[in-house]
């Protein structure tokens, strides 16, 4: 099983500079036949596409929008993509630092008055020349931009690179018609804006090289999560022990695992004994022990003893794989939130050059002298400071750290929309057994009536048991297994469901199971209706067993809760959520577990398919409902929530149901994945809120809104500064993210 299907396609997009980028990119994708689906992500430049579309369509159909486009496949080499982002940082310091260098030196002479007048016999040769190298510095550190925005302008569309395009296009193009017409300009227009062209390129690309770097350190957990998987693995063929590529690992194949080595495949120990840690899979510090029969996972770490297993999941059907693609779909699918973010971006670009157009004729009509140099200093102001790079990236940055973040920590959030919802809940369905409890039963008691021993009760009940399938069947089994009883031989073997089983064993007809089953059957029990009653009040189940038509024996078996349950409901209550516990067991056995885990509400006797409407009838009282249950039986009821939270192990990830998995069995996670989903909820917030407040007031602000009150004007260089850092802030405070704090 798989948390992908095999419609499911990544693609890595190149060529994105902003957000408005998005949803051209996503529209481009969605036009190509047998697609269903297409979500992009500016921030870590991916898409993921949901159909059965052809990828050399896709591509080009990317392509065809002005970018680039290849697939991702397989474990990626992290090394890899850390040099790629190390090397793309590196180049857009390069092109920073030379139009930095460049743009200083202009700056000084002209401060120290180092450079002729325009107008004078030595200008008329040294500024033609200061405009070309100008030209130069513009090519070598903003080709990206120009060219970018020409593939949007044959499009028909606008982007962030439309913007730096227009503004220090523009600059260079004024000033070199001052150099052209300076005797006819007046003299307050008579000023050169080459430094300010490529000081802005300077800062824009100081803002992106930071930006790449902090953008790099939100998919650590993923690389982390794929440094895991070792490159090669030790196979036994034809009797022999070989080191061979990962790649090459068979379906049913025995593999060695020596002390301090990595888990290749996932698979079951068939000879040995070890500890393994599972610690980033699971986010549980303590080393598991694992004898024959037990389950390995990928990417694990073998620590002290060396064992054989045979691989039952290779390549991307292991665990390790499953998590590292559910993590991907996660950080790459968007809350209402964002969506809302990326629409606002989509026509933002456009209405950008709109009001630059509208702040140069206001100037240029009826701004003081000279007015022309005033409309173009606003309007390319506007157009460099207003760029929504801070807008995009305000949703997904956080997403991407906090679906990191959980990952690290054991959880494994499927769905970013329960990011944004988690944090809502208001009420919390609990499932009984694997959930607040362990999930294995275990015989508990026995009880004798008449002259029969505890050996021959446990003996024809475990007798009875060996063809059944019920959970409890295995407990009983167990507990003969351990006093090394034989088995009597079984005939006429019945099932009466919910009820008990019923054979003959020796020629003498017997039964096993709850009253239910005792007076269907007609067999007294009365008398032992106290004994029942307190059994079941201590959290034990009990059930009779009964030959020649009377009661011989009770054996109970209970379910301990699990260790941390009552800390985590207690974790879940001090966060202000309503805890139910909905379980199929009868109502003084749950009653007697809700009690030792601390929660008051408890619903019994609901079978399976019958949680989901419990859901259902909470959400219509106004209820926003988290489910935990174990994946199975509660599938239903975990679609249904607004919040689906399966327990599992880190072989269990697959399920398709629920939004959220928790790797490790411990009800800890679900307050944990609570009180994140609060922390990167807010994170967004603060993000959106800074960018919106950013492009609010600096827009105007460029336009030169204080300049009738203060005389203040907004230089082009200080925009652009101002631009780039709003990006970085963004991108650093998601980050914090990483550092979440829980319990």
């Amino acid at each position: 099983m798989s948390t992908n299907t095999s419609e499911d396609l990544r693609l890595s997009i190149l060529g994105m500079s902003c957000a408005g980028c998005v949803s051209t990119v996503e529209g481009a994708l969605a036009a190509v036949d047998d697609v269903t689906e297409v979500s992009v992500n500016f921030a870590d430049h991916s898409a993921v596409v949901k159909g059965h579309a052809d990828p050399e369509l896709l591509m080009q159909a990317v392509k065809a929008a002005g970018y680039d486009a290849a697939v991702m496949e397989g474990f990626e080499d992290p090394s890899e993509q850390e040099e790629q982002e190390l090397q793309r940082y590196r180049q857009l310091m390069k092109k920073a630092s030379v139009a930095a260098t460049f743009g200083l030196l202009l700056m000084a002479a002209d401060h120290f008055d180092g450079l002729p007048e325009i107008g004078s016999a030595t200008g008329s040769w040294v500024w033609p020349e200061i405009a070309l190298i100008t030209l130069s510095v513009m090519m070598y550190s903003g080709w990206h931009f120009y060219s970018g925005a020409y593939k949007s302008l044959m499009l028909g569309q606008a982007n962030m690179d439309t913007l730096i395009a227009l503004g220090t296009g523009s600059a260079w193009l004024y000033s070199c018609i001052v150099l052209d017409y300076y005797d006819t300009l007046p003299s307050l227009a008579k000023h050169a804006y080459f430094e300010a062209a490529v000081m802005i390129l300077a800062f824009i690309n100081l803002g992106s090289g930071l930006e790449t770097l902090a953008r790099g350190k939100t998919s650590s957990a993923i690389r982390q999560l794929i440094g895991l998987q070792p490159r090669t693995a030790r196979v036994i063929r034809d009797g022999e022990e070989i080191d061979i590529a990962i790649e090459q690992v068979g379906l049913g194949e025995t593999l060695r695992v020596r002390p301090g080595e990595k888990i290749a495949v996932d698979g079951v120990l068939l000879e040995g004994h070890s500890t393994v840690d599972e610690s980033m899979l699971t986010g549980e510090s303590l080393p598991v022990e694992k004898i024959v029969g037990a389950q390995v996972v990928a990417g694990t770490m073998n620590q002290s003893g060396s064992f054989l297993f045979t691989a039952t999941r290779i390549g991307r059907d292991t665990a390790l794989a499953q998590i590292i693609n559910s993590v991907r779909q996660a950080q790459s699918s968007k809350p209402e939130i964002a969506r809302l973010a990326d629409k606002i971006s989509s026509v933002f670009v456009p209405a950008v050059v709109a009001f630059s157009v509208l702040t140069f004729m206001i100037w240029y009509a009826f701004g003081p002298e000279p007015s022309l140099g005033y409309a173009f200093v606003t309007s390319m102001t506007v157009l460099v400071i207003a760029c929504p790079c801070a807008l995009g990236l305000a949703t997904p940055i956080s997403v991407m750290v906090a679906v990191g973040r959980a990952a690290q920590s054991g959880i494994l959030i499927r769905k970013g929309e329960a990011l944004q919802t988690a944090g809502k809940l208001t009420c919390l369905i609990l499932d009984k057994t694997g959930t607040v409890t362990e999930g294995k039963p275990t015989v508990s008691t026995i009880e004798t009536i008449g002259d029969i021993s505890e050996e021959q009760v446990l003996q024809l009940a475990a007798s009875i048991e060996s063809g059944s399938e019920h959970p409890l069947a295995a407990a009983i089994l167990a507990a003969a297994e351990a006093k090394q009883l034989t088995l009597e031989k079984v005939k006429q073997f019945e099932s009466v469901a919910g009820h008990g089983v019923m054979a003959m064993i020796n020629g003498r007809r017997v039964l096993f199971g709850n009253k239910a089953l005792m007076d269907q059957q007609g067999v007294s029990f009365t008398l032992y209706n106290n004994r029942l009653e307190k059994l079941s009040a201590l959290g034990q189940t009990p059930m009779l067993l009964a030959f020649e038509n009377k009661i011989a024996g009770i054996i109970a078996v209970s379910d301990p809760i699990k260790k941390d349950s009552a800390r985590a409901v207690q974790l879940l209550k001090d966060q202000g959520v309503r805890i139910i516990m909905v379980t199929g067991d009868n109502q003084i056995t749950a009653l007697a577990i809700a009690k030792q885990a601390g929660i008051s509400e408890v619903r019994a006797q609901v079978l399976p398919q019958d949680k989901a409407e419990v859901v259902k009838e909470l959400q219509l009282a106004g209820e926003v409902v988290g489910m935990v249950g174990d994946g199975i039986n509660d599938a239903p009821a975990l679609a249904q929530a607004d919040v689906g939270f399966a327990i599992g192990t880190g072989t269990d990830v697959a399920i398709e149901s629920a939004d959220v998995v928790i790797l490790q069995g411990s009800l800890l996670k679900v307050p944990e994945a609570i009180e994140l989903s609060k922390a990167t909820v807010i994170n967004i917030k603060q993000n959106l809120i800074g960018a919106f407040f950013y492009n609010t007031v600096s827009i105007p602000v460029a336009a030169g809104l204080l300049y009738p009150l203060f005389g203040v004007l907004l230089n082009p260089m200080i925009a652009g500064a101002a631009m780039a850092l709003s990006s970085v802030t963004v991108v650093a405070n998601a980050n914090r993210l990483r550092w979440t704090k829980f319990g």
